[in-house]
């Protein structure tokens, strides 16, 4: 892994593919009265969450193309706070800001997903080879699994950033949820989600069982990776957009973009969206350092208990 492409900006760790310009503006981005975020720590179903509240928001319709799925629900850290002034509403806005950072307000509402860190870190390390130039020989599990404990990485430590949602679990404008609650009953939590965006949704979806089958096939993993099935980077059509939907404060990626080294081969952009992954990557040995990784950054809370029927180690 290449160690040295992450550094603290304001408070945020993120690696040299994010702008400090734009990164400054998502964070100082002023929520509209009615704005909808989903936020997350990275690979905990933040994707498959933004899918299942478009399609919720606009009757099992999402964006069918990359462009359209981020214009429709954009990238506030990567595309900055003109994206979201822009995007066309109702539709969730992508942040993996911890909750002292994101843009709040009393007026918008904030679907936080999380997974357990097992699995986050497997899946984490599969988006990180992609993104790591091919000069860099070593991308194994294990120098990954050394990073992630760290915290050293996009967006910091997990543990960090999920208990600072945690804490503000109750708020009303907060909605809370696991990546394996809803693996475990994805219908149950939709309707959760739909009644969490208006009650209007949730009503509709329960009058309409067809309507609720296509919300949900509409946001599942195989409809996801035949939306993002094609071409890579995705940033770079943004720039080719009409005058009307362009967003200038892309233009400082465009030199960047084109200077990026060659990369390791990046699997389909949703991997396998399981629960347990874990148990075929994790040694005994990192087994017992993320166990005191745990014991350490949860001492005196209880949020490990969102994993209690997981069995985890």
């Amino acid at each position: 892994m290449d160690l040295q492409a992450y550094r603290n900006v304001d408070g945020v760790w993120v690696n040299k593919t994010f702008h400090d310009d734009i990164l400054r503006s998502a964070i100082n981005y002023k929520p509209h009265p009615g704005d909808i975020f989903v936020a997350a720590y990275p690979k905990c179903g933040t994707t498959w969450t933004q899918f299942l509240a478009l399609s919720i928001l606009h009757r099992g319709e999402p964006p069918k193309t990359p462009i359209e799925f981020l214009l429709a629900s954009p990238f506030l850290e990567v595309m900055g706070a003109e994206a979201a002034e822009k995007m066309v509403r109702p539709g969730p806005i992508k942040t993996h800001l911890p909750f002292h950072k994101v843009p709040f307000s009393s007026e918008a509402k904030y679907i936080y997903a999380t997974r357990n860190p097992y699995d986050v870190c497997v899946s984490f390390y599969y988006q990180v080879v992609g993104f790591t130039p091919k000069s860099v020989e070593d991308v194994s599990f294990g120098r990954f699994h050394e990073l992630f404990i760290s915290g050293r990485l996009n967006f910091g430590d997990y543990f960090d950033h999920l208990l600072s949602w945690y804490e503000h679990r109750d708020l009303p404008n907060i909605l809370c949820f696991t990546f394996e609650d809803m693996r475990n009953d994805t219908t149950s939590w939709t309707l959760k989600v739909a009644d969490f965006l208006g009650k209007q949704y949730g009503s509709e979806l329960r009058k309409d069982p067809a309507l609720l089958h296509k919300v949900v096939s509409a946001s599942s993993k195989e409809n996801v990776n035949q939306v993002f099935s094609g071409e890579r980077p995705f940033l770079k059509k943004l720039w080719s957009l009409p005058p009307e939907k362009a967003i200038k404060s892309l233009e400082v990626q465009r030199k960047f973009v084109a200077e990026l080294p060659e990369m390791h081969e990046q699997k389909q952009f949703v991997r396998k969206g399981v629960v347990g992954d874990w148990k075929t990557h994790f040694t005994p040995d990192q087994i017992e350092k993320t166990k005191a990784w745990i014991s350490e950054k949860t001492r005196g809370s209880d949020v490990m208990q969102l994993w209690k029927n997981c069995d985890l180690p």
